[in-house]
């Protein structure tokens, strides 16, 4: 057979894996394939037209799937998750990102027809029973339940049937297959632990090995090592055994050698490493290596040339269940192939890279460690950087080793793997296994899962499923037979890169790989074109058209750009696109994105003109702006380019075409220019874009001396000077190119100045900076500067600020210690003079501010300071008299131009106290200013009172007095000690006032008059008052509130109450008033006389609650005679207010009174009995001449609220002797029950606890059950606790020793204490403790009765029945009592002892 092209790119790929020339491997880019990876055989099986599609192994013995796509079951990925499924082709595209990562199907799932067929036939017509175990070599065998091997060939035809169901009764299933490296041999292992070995070419029986490991345990794995008379075997034992086949005089022999015992830790892994055929001569397979995996650890063993571990390595903690795997494969790293042990259990993969030192000895390295979140079953490598795992959910996952990344995942659900559970728990034989490997085995399927050369075959319950990696071709014309172009592009682009995972097929050569992989992309291209031109909505919204090409159209063009092949983008892709308008305008959208970041810089012209028409078509002139400046001017109509973008005013396009096409820097500026002369001239305001104009203008003049180049770039070097020199003979010209009669001189330099004086500026002291020694440009410089004073000084076009500005401009650039430009110094002092005219008031901020960043720039500005100050006192420039008072140092001065400057007085405070803070001033200076302060501190305080005070705080604080006095006003007196009083925060660490009692008693009397809402809450917070002057303050202007609150914290609270009581009463008068003026009105009157009568009402209940509130505060604290003089009078006050408006028929103001005098009847009710209330009320003389129906509400009122007390407290009692009595019945009907002995002799004596008619025996009975006589337990010690000469505390001498002394849990019992005699019975109830650690620590006596286990269970029962604490509290004092006697003597609790409490607590809530 011929090789095709691809099994040639395999063979050359692989040639390249080997010891000396590993220079051309990148195994960082490539998955350069196993070397014993033969071509694949896409052609040669591709030219069989056999109808029976065979399975095909290659001379090699590489398993190759590529024809069985008639019943493959296409694979799932993690960016093809639909793939395989027909319905999933019709959904609509998911936008993809094109940086997303994208790996396509990497796996080939193909069902193995032959071989599935042949199973279930064998099963069905010769009874050769279910599969049980696989492998693969050159051939595949698969054993089964009734002990037969079935080998199959390279067309899935049944080759061999090996043994009979006669020796699979005998010896079981199959439990474990291998085959030798050149499929001469094959081993087959049995779950009654017999082996067998058989001749694959002739199909003999050579040996029946029977005694290699012990009886009665099944065969787990058998296993060829690379030397074909060595194997090795493990038992369902965890042994481990190595086979050494013989042959001697003809007569075949196997000698038995015992490598691991299951008693050290049960083995149910082994593998031995295998070395590929082009490895077979590496260092390393001289020691024969075995990995083995027990349940605790991973040990690797040399069998060669004597047996020696190399390495043990014991697993993190993981789930008992979890199966162990092991797994060899040759890796190439670091210049050097080595093998790589792969091992887990549960869901962390461990790498071991095991390599042979120079001296001999063989050097573990531990690898970056693979996490899943997932219980692994099954590992395999499918080459040297992609691993296969299955998981317990039998979920394969396909995973890239360097990344650890998961490249795809399927559900192999339908393989319906076998699993070797019955092998590992050994039913055949009994199942004399452990627990821990019975327990492993549930999920173990180590005879299911076969590798081989790149390939894998699974074994299912009716067939077998073999896995290999798809070529990069296949991958890619998966996802395009699926239409998802985006990830296949994707896919094909990180094949291009190198940067795919699991690769197969491809050039080890980068620039064969780009090319090959290059051409297929160009294919996808067109494919993509036409697909989205045949797709393409046909009618409806335009926007779904224009979604549906924006989600091609775009992909292409960046493909395209990557693969630097715009000649097709442009040429064959656009000619397709072009022939639907919506494709073409998404087209020429798109490139927009890709020339402003400068990866497209070059258009043809037939496209360009597209884009010009298209863009300009629709309104698109921004973006039309953006790509004109980033695209290569060569492939520009300058012309028709020009044309659009000035009608368009498309200025930066248009700057950008004259500079780059044309060299041409002083057009552009011509044609702004015109556009914001003429309105400048005119005196108008700019539009907005005219502004927008002038600005791009002076940024152009910017770039232009500065040598960048507009909008972007910079200008060509050996342009540099010129451009500069160019666009200053343009900016000084004396008239422009079309003169104009009314057009003045400098017409340029005048506009820009009219435009914006100080940006302007700003450009040209920019440019100054960069003048050093060339001649030409300072002349420009000069000539500019000249220019500037003619156009400006003397123009009243100008404004000061702008004058002011050029000067600022012009004293900055002749400060500069290399300045060469002349001024005529006179002009400074003419500036002086217009800035400083006292006639013009206009703009007289703006001529301040100017002026004194003139004379901030300083150096060779220099003014006469006396004629300076004179006239800025006369302009009123009161910040540059300050500047320059700062200079002499006069700084009492300053405080005057603060004082007179309108809109700078608020920022005196924070000067006066910067400056009196912060060191730097002299004592002398700082004593000018606080003089200043005091003469100017009346208008201080006027200008602020809040902060006038905190400077005082702070730096007066001694001449208070003296500033009091300086106030003359009263009303801002009360403003300044209002702020200087009040609390502050940081009060303390301010001086302390001087006479502060003065100065609080003085606010107190401005308080009173102008501000007597702040009184109380004045007088609460304060305590630098004196109480009895502030007494006599208050009652100067009968402040009665205030006085009372006084007079209270003085301690007269009569004399507060008679205060109050006096407001009370004048203010019960005057609605008493109001009640007869209003009864006496007319109707007008009497609306008026309403809402008078509401006030005064409202007024008389703050004045009632403020006197009930006195009173309640200091009944506590008084006697019941004294309470009475505070309560009855006010009682008599309402009384008799309320008979008042009675008469005058009045009902709302009396129902009013009514309700406030039952509000103090309530109140004093807590204070004052009852009886005597109603005394007082009946010996009134109002009430008592009169009839008893005029209180009869009040009594009324007061009986309703005795009787709902009354009923209240006795329902409350009730309840609560009906708990108490109700618990404790209960609980002395648990302690009285009796005892049950369970048998009638002495559990110490063993005799009959009646030993003889005549004696009298205390008997004691224990809850448990035992029971003993008093003089067999005196003798084991098992009294303790003596309380009385018949009390002793005992406990159960059984149950205390059974357990282990003070290990007892139970707590307590009860026992019976019985003493028998013919003629005489007592019986005593005491209390017995079964001697428990925990309570003896507790250092708590119990009772006499205490409760058994039994009681106790009829307790908590009880007590579930009730929640709250009351009965817990009484029952916990009825059942304890205190003692600190540690030694444990009984002291029984009595009603009467000092720590008997008896807690009531309202009755408890019944469980439903």
């Amino acid at each position: 057979m011929s090789e095709s092209p691809d099994a040639r790119s395999l063979l050359s790929a692989s040639s390249q894996l080997n010891l000396m020339d590993m220079d051309a491997i990148d195994d960082k880019e490539f998955d350069i394939p196993q070397v014993d990876t033969p071509p694949t055989l896409e052609s040669i099986l591709n030219e069989l037209e056999d109808e029976e599609e065979p399975f095909v192994l290659e001379d090699t013995c590489v398993l190759n799937t590529d024809n069985m796509d008639a019943h493959s079951c296409d694979t799932s990925s993690l960016a093809s998750s639909d793939s395989g499924d027909p319905a999933h082709l019709k959904r609509k595209r998911r936008t993809v990102d094109l940086n997303a990562t994208v790996h396509g199907s990497v796996l080939r799932h193909s069902l193995l027809k032959g071989i599935s067929a042949q199973i279930v036939s064998a099963a069905d017509k010769v009874d050769a029973g279910l599969p049980t175990a696989i492998t693969v070599s050159g051939v595949i065998a698969v054993g089964t339940s009734h002990g037969l091997a079935l080998v199959f060939d390279t067309n899935q035809a049944l080759r061999l049937c090996l043994g009979t169901k006669a020796t699979g009764a005998e010896f079981g299933a199959v439990s474990a297959l291998s085959i030798n490296h050149d499929c001469s041999r094959l081993l087959c292992g049995f779950a009654k632990g017999q082996i067998t070995m058989w001749d694959l070419a002739s199909g003999k029986l050579l040996r029946t090995i029977t005694d290699a490991h012990p009886p009665g345990t099944a065969i787990l794995h058998v296993k060829f090592t690379d030397d074909p008379t060595l194997a090795v075997c493990n038992d369902s034992g965890g042994s481990v055994f190595e086979l050494a086949f013989r042959r001697v005089m003809g007569m075949r022999s196997c000698d038995s050698r015992c490598l691991f015992s299951g008693s050290k830790g049960e083995v149910c892994c082994i593998e031995p490493l295998l070395a590929p055929p082009d490895f077979r001569d590496h260092p390393i397979t001289h020691y024969s290596l075995l990995a083995m995996a027990s349940l605790t650890k991973i040990l690797v063993i040399g069998l060669k040339p004597s047996l020696k571990v190399w390495m043990t390595f014991p697993y993190s903690k993981s789930d008992p269940s979890s199966v162990p795997q092991l797994a060899w494969q040759f890796v190439p790293v670091q210049k050097t192939v080595n093998p790589i042990l792969a091992f887990c259990k549960g869901d962390t993969v461990h790498f071991l890279l095991v390599k042979k030192e120079e001296t001999g000895t063989i050097h573990v390295i531990k690898q970056k460690q693979l996490h899943l979140s997932c219980d692994i079953i099954s590992l395999s490598w499918i080459n040297s950087r992609t691993l296969v795992l299955v998981d317990s959910h039998e979920k394969l996952q396909v995973v890239d080793r360097p990344s650890q990344e998961i490249l795809e995942t399927l559900d192999l659900e339908q393989v319906q793997l076998v699993y070797n559970s019955r092998h590992f728990k050994s039913l055949a034989t009994g199942g004399n296994v452990s627990q821990a490997l019975a327990l492993v085995g549930e999920k173990a399927c180590y005879q299911s899962v076969s590798s081989y050369a790149g390939q894998i075959v699974y074994l299912g319950t009716k067939s077998a499923h073999i896995m290999a990696l798809r070529n990069w071709r296949e991958r890619i014309d998966c996802l395009l037979k699926q239409e998802y172009f985006v990830e296949a592009l994707s896919l094909a682009w990180s094949f291009h890169e190198g940067t795919a995972k699991a690769v197969v097929g491809l050039f080890g050569d980068p620039m064969k790989r780009k090319g090959v992989v290059g051409d297929k992309m160009v294919e996808i291209f067109f494919q993509f074109a036409e697909h989205a031109l045949k797709k393409c909505p046909e009618q409806g919204k335009i926007q779904v058209m224009e979604q549906h090409f924006h989600d091609v159209v775009p992909v292409l063009v960046n493909y395209c750009l990557l693969l630097k092949r715009t000649d097709l983008m442009f040429n064959q892709l656009y000619a397709q696109l072009v022939e639907n308008m919506v494709a073409k305008g998404v087209f020429l959208e798109s490139l927009e994105s890709y020339i402003v970041a400068d990866r497209l810089g070059h258009l043809t012209t037939p496209i360009m003109r597209d884009l010009l028409a298209h863009y300009h078509g629709n309104g698109m002139m921004d973006s039309l702006e953006r790509c004109i400046v980033h695209l290569d001017v060569t492939s520009l109509d300058i012309q028709q380019v020009v044309q659009v973008c000035w009608e368009n005013q498309l200025y930066d396009a248009m700057i950008y075409v004259f500079n780059s096409g044309m060299n041409d820097y002083i057009t552009p500026m011509e044609k702004l220019f015109a556009v914001i002369g003429p309105p400048l001239r005119a005196g108008r305001s700019l539009k907005d874009e005219e502004v927008v104009m002038g600005n791009k203008l002076l940024v152009y003049i910017s770039c232009c001396l500065a040598g960048r180049a507009y909008p972007l770039g910079d200008i060509p070097e050996d342009l540099v000077v010129q451009v500069k020199n160019q666009v200053f003979e343009f900016l000084i010209r004396l008239h422009s190119a079309d003169l104009l009669e009314e057009e003045e001189v400098f017409p340029f330099i005048r506009t820009l100045l009219h435009f914006d004086t100080r940006e302007f500026l700003n450009v040209l002291a920019m440019t100054f900076e960069d003048f050093k020694n060339d001649k030409q440009a300072l002349e420009y410089q000069q000539r500019t500067v000249d220019i500037l004073l003619q156009v400006m000084v003397d123009n009243p076009d100008f404004t000061p600020s702008q004058v002011g500005g050029l000067f600022t401009f012009l004293a900055r650039q002749l400060a500069k210690p290399d300045n060469t430009l002349f001024v005529n110094r006179k002009l400074f002092d003419q500036v002086l003079e217009f800035l400083c005219c006292p006639d013009d008031d206009s703009r007289h901020t703006e001529r301040q501010q100017v002026l004194l960043e003139l004379l901030q720039v300083g150096g060779v500005v220099q003014f006469n300071e006396g004629r300076l100050l004179a006239l800025a006192e006369k302009a009123k420039f009161y910040q540059i008299c300050e500047f320059l008072y700062e200079k002499k140092h006069l700084y009492d001065r300053i405080i005057d131009c603060y004082l007179r400057d309108s809109l700078r007085k608020g920022e005196i405070f924070s000067y006066i106290h910067n400056l009196l803070s912060m060191p730097g001033y002299s004592p002398e200076e700082k004593q000018t200013v606080r003089d200043k302060v005091l003469q100017h501190i009346q208008e201080l305080v006027t200008l602020d009172p809040s902060k006038s005070a905190d400077l005082v705080v702070f730096h007066f604080a001694k001449e208070v007095q003296q500033i009091i006095c300086e106030l003359q006003d009263d009303q801002l007196l009360f403003q300044f000690l209002s702020c200087l009083l009040e609390p502050r925060e940081s009060h303390h660490s301010g001086p302390i006032l001087p006479l502060e009692c003065d100065l609080h008693e003085m606010l107190l009397d401005l308080l009173c008059r102008f501000g007597p809402q702040q009184l109380l809450s004045f007088l609460q917070t304060s305590q630098h008052y004196r109480l009895q002057e502030a007494i006599q303050i208050t009652q100067k202007y009968h402040h009665n509130e205030a006085t009372a609150y006084l007079l209270e914290k003085k301690g007269d609270v009569h004399g507060a109450f008679t205060v109050l009581l006096e407001t009370l009463k004048e203010k019960l008068s005057l609605l008493t008033a109001e009640s007869d003026g209003g009864a006496n009105g007319g109707d007008g009157r009497r609306d008026e006389e309403k809402r008078d009568s509401e006030s005064s009402l409202t007024g008389v209940k703050d004045s009632l609650k403020d006197i009930i509130s006195l009173c309640h505060r200091n009944s506590d604290s008084l006697y019941q005679q004294q309470r009475e003089v505070l309560w009855f009078p006010l009682l008599e006050t309402m009384m008799a207010s309320q008979k008042l408006v009675k008469g005058l028929d009045d009902e709302r103001t009396f129902e009013a009174l009514k309700e406030l005098t039952m509000k103090v009847l309530n109140c004093m009710s807590s204070f004052i009995s009852l009886p005597a209330i109603i005394q007082r009320i009946l010996q009134d003389p109002v009430y008592g001449k009169g009839k008893l129906a005029e209180i009869q509400g009040l009594i009324l009122g007061m009986l309703d609220t005795f009787n709902y007390e009354q009923t209240l407290l006795e329902t409350t009692t009730s309840l609560l002797n009906h708990d108490l009595h109700w618990s404790l019945a209960h609980l002395r009907a648990a302690v009285t029950r009796g005892l049950h002995p369970r048998q009638d002799y002495c559990n110490i004596c063993l005799q009959q606890y009646k030993r003889r008619q005549d004696s009298a025996d205390e008997i004691i009975v224990f809850s448990c059950g035992h029971l003993y006589h008093y003089q067999c337990l005196q003798q084991k010690d098992s009294g303790w606790g003596l309380t009385s000469e018949l009390q002793q505390r005992w406990s159960c001498y059984k149950c205390s020793s059974s357990q282990g002394g003070n290990k007892r849990g139970r707590s307590t019992s009860l026992a019976q204490v019985c003493v028998c005699a013919c003629k005489r019975r007592l019986t005593r109830v005491t209390s017995v403790h079964h001697d428990g650690g925990a309570e003896a620590h507790r250092k708590k006596v119990f009772v006499d009765a205490t409760l058994d286990l039994q009681q106790e269970q009829s307790w908590n029962q009880l007590r579930c029945l009730y929640r709250g604490p009351s009965r817990l509290s009484i029952l916990s004092e009825l059942s304890h009592c205190h003692s600190s006697d540690k030694t444990g003597l009984l002291i029984p609790a009595q009603p009467g002892t000092d720590h008997f409490q008896l807690k009531l607590s309202p009755p408890p809530l019944f469980e439903e």
